[in-house]
C-alpha cells in the first residue's frame, strides 16, 4: 500500500510501540490519528509528529469500546485507510480472575474484532483498507507464567488470519507483528513485578532474544504495509521456533517445561 496521503488510526499510540508505529507512518506521509485512553499521551504524540513535519491528531479512546472506535474513524482525516490494533495489555499472572480475563480479553482481542465489525464493511465497499494486528510472538509460541496473555495473543493472530483469508479478495490488507521483547513500559512494568509467576514470564522474555527498539518494530511493520505482507517478525529467529515447534508437538512442550523450570528454580 502507498502510504503517501493516507489516513491511519494507531490505537495505544501514547507510548512504546504504538507511538513508534504512528510517528513512522507520519514519516511516510500518512496522516495519523494517535489515540489512547491516556489523552495526554495521546496528545504529545500528535505534537512530536506535527513538530517533525506531519499530520496528527491525538485523541483520547478506548479501544474495546465501539462508540470510541466509530469516533476515531470521523475524524477531520476521514474515515482511515489503514487501522492499528495496537493497544493491549499483559494482564495477571497465572490463571487469573473472570474479572482478569475479561479485561484482557476486551483488550487484547475483542478490541480487534470491534474495530473490524466497524471498518471491513466500509472497506469492503469501496475495495481498499488496510488491518494491522500487533500481537506478539506469544501468539505464535507461547509466554510462561501468564495465561491471559498468551491466549489472547494466540487468538488475535487467529483473528488476523481469518480477516485476511476471508476479505483478501475483497481489497482488505492485513499485516500480523509478532515480536519478541521489545524495550517498552510494558515490559518494564512486567520486569518490575515480584509475583513468581510474572517474573518467570519477564526472564523468558528478556532469555529468548535481543530486547530491541519500538522504532525497529515500527520500521518492520511500515515495511510490510508497504508491501503487502502477512506475517511480520521484528525478531526474524521467532520463524525458526515456530518451525520447531510445529515440527514436534509435544518435544517442544516437554522444552518449554524444562524451560519453565530452569526459570523458577535457576538450574
Amino acid at each position: 500500500m502507498e502510504l503517501i496521503g493516507k489516513s491511519a488510526v494507531v490505537t495505544g499510540a501514547g507510548s512504546g510501540i504504538g507511538r513508534a508505529i504512528a510517528e513512522a507512518f507520519a514519516a511516510a506521509g500518512a496522516r495519523v490519528v494517535a489515540a489512547d485512553l491516556d489523552a495526554e499521551s495521546a496528545e504529545q504524540t500528535a505534537e512530536q509528529i506535527q513538530a517533525a513535519g506531519g499530520e496528527a491528531l491525538g485523541i483520547q479512546a478506548d479501544a474495546g469500546a465501539t462508540a470510541d472506535i466509530e469516533a476515531l474513524s470521523a475524524t477531520a482525516f476521514g474515515p482511515p485507510d489503514i487501522y492499528v490494533a495496537n493497544a493491549g495489555i499483559i494482564g495477571a499472572p497465572g490463571l487469573g480472575t473472570e474479572t482478569d480475563w475479561d479485561v484482557i480479553l476486551d483488550v487484547n482481542l475483542r478490541a480487534h474484532v470491534r474495530a473490524a465489525q466497524v471498518l471491513v464493511p466500509h472497506w469492503v465497499s469501496r475495495g481498499s483498507g488496510y488491518f494491522v494486528s500487533v500481537a506478539s510472538a506469544a501468539g505464535l509460541l507461547s509466554q510462561i507464567g501468564a495465561a491471559g496473555y498468551a491466549v489472547t495473543k494466540h487468538a488475535a493472530v487467529g483473528f488476523a488470519e481469518w480477516l485476511a483469508i476471508t476479505y483478501g479478495d475483497d481489497g482488505v490488507g492485513v499485516s500480523c507483528v509478532c515480536p519478541l521483547g521489545v524495550a517498552t513500559p510494558l515490559l518494564d512494568a512486567v520486569r518490575a513485578a515480584t509475583d513468581s509467576d510474572a517474573a518467570a514470564g519477564a526472564a523468558s522474555i528478556v532469555q529468548s532474544g535481543e530486547v530491541i527498539s519500538a522504532e525497529q518494530v515500527a520500521a518492520a511493520t511500515i515495511e510490510a504495509v508497504q508491501s503487502d505482507r502477512f506475517l511480520v517478525l521484528p525478531h526474524p529467529q521467532v520463524l525458526d521456533m515456530y518451525r520447531h515447534k510445529g515440527s514436534d508437538y509435544d518435544r517442544w512442550i516437554a522444552g518449554m517445561q524444562r524451560y519453565q523450570r530452569s526459570l523458577r528454580t535457576g538450574r
